[in-house]
């Protein structure tokens, strides 16, 4: 997380460890044995069982699993699995000196604590292990902390992960506070079968675990059901419990359901929100997480990786995805490595010879007819062109699973890196577009990109919207694509309402899910057509979507047949942020419901939560003024305001809110120097120009008031409010040339607005 950033309203987690999906291969049944009843009865829900049971019987699988990455996720800090230098070492970072030191068979660093003051603490747990290795210290509360000074284990050194972050104690990155405690980032993904157990009527925790690291469970289940089969089986036995099952294991792990198995490995391999406090692999993944798509902060415009976003939402982007490619195709899902080394794991498919199950990847691309570059060099290998790289937390570099073609056109277009120019830094993007269509005819490829159109939305420009709706209809493009370019069009209430609405049909919950998010600003009888439907769709990250939006229609508005849907809806919703409530976004996101439906208290105590958590989460600040405002508490809106704008006067959002805020009180100069602020950190916001115009014109600033309302009219020339207030100011200044412009631009933008056709009339009346 980074500073004068609004921070997302959802809980995300972390995860190191790489690729599974695991397969079971049944043993023959004993000879001349007829099946008969079973001697115990299965059990009808899995449980958790030792991990041990099951390296016991699945040894060659146990002993590849042993050497991996998921084995060695978490461990007890021992002489075994601590990695880093803890004889008096020393590592000094912005004016504080932490020292590393043993006693006996137990690790401590001495350095800052919650209160600033140095300290000894004792290391809990060790986290991770290659390319680094971090450390768990146990807090008061149960609260497990990640130590910000992590193991280079490549370099053998101490270093910093946020080395340029200011976060002295106290503050929510600290390694003690809010954002680094390891209950809620990035334990469950690094254990089997966790539990939070966070109790947020007094801040503490009471996290379990099945298993301290990644072990077989956790991608194949609890394996109860799977010892009971395993048992019977034994003894050439069969069970009608187990009708359909595959050995008493989910069916989400058969490689010949490729997206099922890549939804087991994303359950940790994506930048995600939880909705429930367990999940079972081979459950559909929207009724357990909602991942999170290409937004702003997180990937370029073009999908591209950037902020640390792991691989999921990568993947779904490529074309191997859209053609069934699992993960387990190119990882060994035991070691988590890639089954074969350099483009060998690639040429299995993109070879002379065509693979059976992918025909349609048939040619010769390991060879310099293709890539153009030295046999055997690094611009030789496929993943260099095709998966570069992204260095996270300093020092580990990883590869891009969107599987692209490089475009440095798009980087000329947009300004989104490519893989020639990551290796060719010296060269310009101009250059590599001319090395790629000096190698042959139709290079590089020049058809239009998604990334053009949510670069064109990022930049708030108005004729995106129409593209966005274009981008949400096409099937060609991914789940996730789509689902993005809907999630885009949220806070537009009027354009492309059809294929929203067919959207909210689409097969695909993610598109679903994003469509029915999309509604928040439509009119209340197309939302409620639309959306009342998903109150009883199958998967809860849809039915919680079409809740959000419905519970701001007024409960009169829904049908009586639909009331109890929705009720249960809004239910569950409260009962997926519940799984949060240690984390800010979960509170705001209950607060702005229990606003919606008229339970302003519980949204004030939310809000007042979220802000406990962390002051400076925008978000819960600024709906939290909103609030005050509509209950008729603008002196509490206003120290609201002023408290987030004295930690933080940076932030655009605030100064805009405060603004609008004193303008209603009518201190105008106040609001005025507040809506300047504001038009400063906000510069490509129309809404704030226009409103900054109002300001200045009712102060007499008329120079200066055109000038804003031209440069909201210029962010947005489809907005017809601008048009008006720049017609009305000129009527008022007396230059009717100008005042004759923007009546007649207000008249084309709003044709059936009478104060309009009225004022062009009256101006035409007028000769020059």
């Amino acid at each position: 997380m980074q500073r004068n950033r609004v921070v997302l309203v959802v809980l995300t987690f972390c995860a190191i460890v790489a690729g599974i999906g695991w397969q079971f291969a049944p043993s023959a049944p004993a000879a001349a044995s007829a099946p008969t009843a079973p001697v115990a009865a299965i059990p009808a829900t899995a449980a958790f069982v030792d991990n041990q049971q099951c390296l016991e019987c699945h040894k060659d699988q146990a002993a590849q699993w042993q050497q991996s990455n998921h084995a060695r996720s978490m461990a007890v800090a021992t002489p075994q699995t601590v990695l880093g230098n803890f004889v008096n070492a020393e590592f000094r970072h912005q004016g504080v000196t932490s020292r590393f030191f043993r006693k006996a068979d137990k690790y401590f660093v001495n350095t800052d604590g919650p209160d600033g003051r140095l300290a000894d603490f004792e290391i809990s747990y060790t986290f991770g292990v290659a390319p680094l290795q971090q450390y768990l210290i146990a807090l008061p509360g149960g609260r497990l902390q990640a130590l910000q000074i992590a193991w280079d284990d490549v370099r053998k050194r101490w270093f910093h992960l946020q080395p340029k972050e200011k976060a002295p104690a106290g503050d929510v990155l600290h390694w003690s506070g809010n954002y680094q405690t390891a209950n809620t980032m990035c334990i469950e993904c690094h254990t089997t079968g966790y539990e939070k157990r966070f109790d947020a009527a007094n801040g503490t925790f009471a996290s379990r675990w099945k298993e301290i690291n990644v072990s077989c469970q956790a991608c194949h289940g609890p394996g109860e059901r799977h010892l009971a089969w395993a048992r019977l089986h034994k003894e050439g036995k069969t069970s009608t419990d187990l009708a359909g099952e595959r050995f008493g294991l989910t069916e989400a792990t058969k490689r010949t359901n490729a997206k099922l198995q890549v939804d087991v490995c994303a359950a940790c391999h994506a930048r995600r929100s939880v909705l429930t406090a367990t999940q079972e692999p081979g459950q559909p993944r929207l009724d357990h997480y909602l991942p999170l798509q290409l937004t702003a902060g997180l990937y370029h415009p073009d999908g591209q990786q950037l902020g640390e976003v792991f691989v999921d939402a990568s993947y779904r982007q490529s074309k191997m995805y859209q053609f069934g490619v699992a993960c387990t195709a190119c990882h060994n899902a035991h070691t988590g490595k890639l089954t074969q080394s350099g483009n060998a794991v690639c040429v299995q498919c993109h070879a002379p010879t065509a693979n059976a199950h992918f025909p349609t990847a048939k040619g010769d691309y390991d060879s310099p007819a293709h890539h153009h570059h030295k046999a055997g060099s690094k611009g030789a290998g496929c993943a260099a062109c095709h998966m570069p790289p992204r260095t996270y937390m300093q020092i580990q570099p990883r590869p891009d699973h969107s599987l692209r073609v490089p475009r440095p056109d798009l980087t000329i277009k947009i300004g989104t890196p490519n893989a020639c120019n990551a290796c060719h830094a010296d060269k310009s993007a101009q250059w590599a577009v001319a090395q790629l269509q000096a190698w042959g005819p139709g290079k590089p490829k020049v058809e239009p990109h998604y990334g053009e159109v949510f670069a064109k939305a990022r930049a708030g420009a108005p004729d995106a919207v129409p593209d966005l709706v274009e981008l949400a209809a096409d099937a060609r493009h991914s789940a996730v694509v789509r689902a993005t370019a809907l999630s885009a069009l949220s806070g537009d209430g009027t354009t492309g309402i059809p294929v929203r609405l067919e959207a909210t049909r689409d097969p695909d919950a993610e598109v679903r899910a994003s469509a029915a998010d999309s509604y928040e600003d439509v009119a209340p009888v197309q939302r409620i057509y639309a959306l009342a439907p998903l109150l009883r769709d199958p998967v809860l990250a849809v039915r919680m979507a079409a809740a959000r939006n419905l519970s701001a229609v007024p409960r009169e508005q829904i049908a009586a047949a639909d009331r109890a849907a929705l009720d249960a809806a809004i239910a569950e919703y409260i009962t997926a942020q519940r799984q949060s409530l240690d984390m800010p976004g979960a509170h705001l996101n209950m607060a702005v419901v229990y606003a919606n439906t008229g339970q302003v208290a519980l949204a004030e105590e939310h809000y007042h939560a979220a802000l406990k958590i962390d002051p400076d989460f925008t978000p819960a600040r600024a709906n939290l003024a909103t609030l005050y405002n509509a209950i008729g508490r603008n002196a509490d809106a206003l120290t609201v305001l002023a408290q987030g704008l004295k930690r933080n006067p940076g932030i655009g959002d605030l100064q805009y809110s405060l603004g609008l805020l004193l303008a209603e009180e009518n201190r105008l100069p106040e609001a005025t120097a507040a809506l300047e602020r504001a038009a400063k950190l906000m510069p490509r916001q129309p809404r704030v120009h226009y409103n900054l115009g109002l300001a200045l014109q009712k102060t007499e600033r008329f120079t200066q008031a055109a000038s804003a309302l031209e440069t909201a009219f210029t962010l947005n020339p489809q907005d017809p409010l601008a048009a008006h207030a720049l017609a009305i100011l000129f009527v008022q200044r007396g230059n009717r040339d100008k005042a004759l412009h923007w009546a007649r631009t207000w008249a084309n933008l709003a044709p059936n607005d009478g104060q309009a056709q009225q004022l062009l009339r009256r101006l035409n009346s007028i000769g020059p």
